[in-house]
């Protein structure tokens, strides 16, 4: 009779544990089933889904200003040659001022016109001056006590040519004076009167 009844004690508790790891477990199960859990919200709101391009072809700036209402894209900017850089006029290394730049130039001054020249006959006619006397004075030499010249043509064609003080060469001109390194020369008529240095 006493391990009748310590068995009939001891069933309710018995159940009573089996229903409470029931419930233990219900709950495990229901907390790792995913259905039963919600999804946590994201930190970052979802951003907008774009709409795809329509069939009709409409642009991307078209798009973009019918989503936001305020951003716009140019395309054609972007297909632009960059510009040349700069040089630079700026050393940090070196204390410089830019100098000012030069002023504008000034007009050319136009003078009166020239009058025609002269022609001979008319008053105040002054003829021109004669071409230099070709002759290249090459040395000196002592004749009889007298100085003489010795002349031979620019171009360097003919023969030497001597004259004293007061003779003619090449019959065209005339010894005005002989130096010591240089000699003087004129026209027969006087015009044209030059020193000629001696060239050895």
């Amino acid at each position: 009779m006493a391990e009748t009844s310590a068995a009939a004690a001891r069933r309710p508790r018995v159940l009573l544990l089996a229903l409470l790891a029931v419930v233990l477990g219900g709950g495990v199960v229901y907390m790792l089933w995913p259905a039963a859990v919600k999804p946590a919200a994201p930190s970052n709101p979802p951003r907008e889904q774009r709409r795809p391009a329509s069939a009709s072809g409409t642009s991307g700036t078209q798009r973009a200003n019918g989503a936001s209402g305020s951003l716009e894209v140019r395309l054609d900017a972007l297909k632009q040659a960059p510009k040349a850089p700069e040089e630079a006029a700026r050393n940090p290394f070196r204390f410089y001022v830019k100098p000012p730049p030069p002023p504008p130039p000034k007009p050319a001054v136009v003078g009166p016109p020239q009058p025609p020249p002269k022609q001979p006959g008319e008053p105040g006619y002054v003829p021109p001056p004669p071409p230099p006397i070709p002759l290249k004075f090459i040395g000196v030499l002592e004749k009889q006590g007298h100085k003489v010249a010795i002349f031979v043509a620019k171009d360097g064609k003919g023969m030497p040519v001597y004259a004293a003080e007061g003779e003619l060469v090449m019959g065209q001109y005339r010894v005005v004076k002989i130096g010591v390194e240089s000699v003087t020369v004129e026209y027969l008529d006087g015009r044209g009167r030059q020193t000629i240095p001696m060239r050895g």
